[in-house]
């Protein structure tokens, strides 16, 4: 048919590329595959960001895992949020299948079989690489906008901080930073008045009662060291293959303020850590935020600035995020017009609030001549997406409604064996393995204080010195009194009177 050589040159040409790429799959027409008609993702422009979105069933994880293993093949490596356990399958390739087979015959290349470098990290106590930071790497501003404070509790925070400084008192967990605070207003109170100014000690009840609440979604564990170092983040094993880090969240799915918490403290690490590399041909690092409206959702106006500052510049330090999600418009749309990348699985049409996200999604993406936007989103098949891009000049590619490629490792979970043998084999579980609890503020000032008591009580007891002070005398001596008085003295005067005649 003409109009599918047509279509064929106008993907062939928008897809075009100079450097290395990702091959994502064959775009389709008229809901069939064209053979050959590659959609590619440049390497070059992955660290621009991007978005997977879909509704539930409709292949996601699926097409994070293909993009994961892909990159990981191109020595670029990845991290990935893992909520449901999906992805460990990575580390084992996949054992095929016919209809795999059918699949690749219709996009135009082999089905290959391939395992992965793998490490699995732990936020809880989960097996795994412990990824723990301290209260200071935080930082007085962080720590304030995921606590949510007001102007007022910031500034008491940076007091907290200045103070810790001044006094070289680490501040590595949260039982430090409420001692100080507790310390500021009690024990310490004129200390801190006389050097930082009065701190109120309701402003300080709100933060420590914000800081309970932190806790109770098991943020203890994630404070303190030994502190993760993001350069390992960053390795490429023996094969020249870049590990992809899966970050085990499972048990900490309705915990979204511990998750939120660890996803900006990483970024705002990455992005301190990190030098400025400017245009490369391939990016240092790929993340992969899955179900990404938990960071949104429970983010304050302060959080959401700072997400998308961090967004915005990341880049330049040749990170790529990508937000996995069933909706786009879960996604703010500041950070959303930051994305160069955009994979859209099917979406359902049930209710008058998902035709309104329909079309909210299609008024996202470039016109085309090929598809009714609208159309295509309700009709997508599983393993199907509309695909955006950024070519390698940074303008958009046409959009493809795509056969995507199936992934080379197992689709499926490890098993528990499989899954101990790779945590076995890490040596960053080894690295990171052992709590570190060295002096810090908690025990400073409780010893300190204890300091401090065990004076007033040694001065209570002491007892009262006698005293012994002699009182002068107001007697005056009976000769100096007759030798002063006014009638010896008249005396003496009329005697030499008498004399000098």
């Amino acid at each position: 048919m003409a109009g599918t050589e047509e279509f064929f040159e106008h993907i062939e040409k928008g897809y075009a590329t100079t450097g290395d790429y990702i091959n994502m799959g064959a775009a389709m027409l008229h809901g069939e595959a064209v053979k050959n008609a590659f959609v590619k993702i440049p390497l070059k422009t992955l660290n621009r960001h991007g978005l997977i979105a879909g509704a539930t069933g409709t292949g996601k994880i699926k097409t994070l895992q293909v993009l994961a293993e892909n990159l990981s093949d191109k020595g670029i490596p990845v991290m990935l949020m893992d909520l449901k356990g999906d992805l460990s399958g990575l580390a084992q390739p996949s054992p095929g299948h016919a209809k795999i087979d059918e699949r690749h015959e219709k996009i135009g290349f082999p089905f290959e079989a391939s395992s992965f470098p793998v490490e699995i990290l732990s936020l809880s106590e989960q097996d795994g690489v412990k990824l723990r930071a301290t209260v200071s790497e935080f930082g007085p501003v962080l720590l304030s906008r995921i606590l949510d404070l007001s102007e007022t509790q910031s500034g008491i925070v940076s007091v907290v901080f200045k103070y810790c400084d001044d006094q070289k008192m680490p501040l590595l967990d949260l039982k430090d930073f409420k001692k100080v605070l507790q310390y500021a207003t009690g024990a310490g109170k004129a200390e801190f008045t006389k050097e930082y100014g009065r701190i109120s000690t309701s402003s300080t009840g709100a933060i420590l009662r914000k800081i309970i609440e932190l806790e109770q979604q098991g943020a203890e564990m994630f404070f303190g060291e030994k502190s993760f170092d993001v350069n390992d983040l960053t390795r490429i094993n023996e094969e020249g293959k870049g590990y992809i880090n899966i970050l085990r969240l499972t048990d900490i799915q309705d915990r979204p303020k511990l998750f939120s918490t660890f996803m900006l403290s990483l970024l705002a690490e990455i992005y301190d850590t990190f030098p400025e590399q400017g245009d490369s041909d391939k990016p240092e690092l790929i993340l992969f935020i899955d179900e990404a409206h938990l960071i949104f959702k429970e983010a304050s106006k302060a959080l959401l600035d700072q997400i998308e500052s961090i967004v915005k510049l990341i880049r330049s330090k040749g990170i790529g995020l990508y937000f996995v999600t069933q909706n786009p418009t879960d996604v703010p749309n500041d950070v959303l017009s930051q994305l160069g990348l955009k994979v859209q699985h099917a979406l359902r049409a049930f209710t008058a609030r998902d035709r309104k996200a329909i079309k909210l999604t299609a008024e996202n993406y470039p016109e085309s001549d090929y598809y009714d936007t609208k159309e295509v989103l309700t009709s997508l098949g599983i393993g199907e997406a509309l695909i955006s891009a950024l070519d390698e000049k940074g303008r958009p590619t046409p959009l493809a409604a795509t056969l995507l490629r199936a992934p080379m490792s197992r689709m499926d979970v490890l098993t528990k064996n499989e899954l101990d043998e790779v945590v076995d084999r890490s040596s960053l579980v080894k690295k990171y393995g052992e709590v570190i609890d060295r002096e810090s503020a908690y025990e400073i000032l409780n010893e300190k204080i204890e300091t401090a008591e065990k004076l007033a009580e040694k001065e209570k007891n002491k007892p009262a010195a006698r005293k012994t002070t002699r009182r002068a005398s107001t007697r005056q001596n009976p000769v100096i009194k007759v030798l002063t008085s006014a009638t010896f003295i008249r005396g003496v005067l009329g005697v030499l009177k008498k004399v000098m005649r």
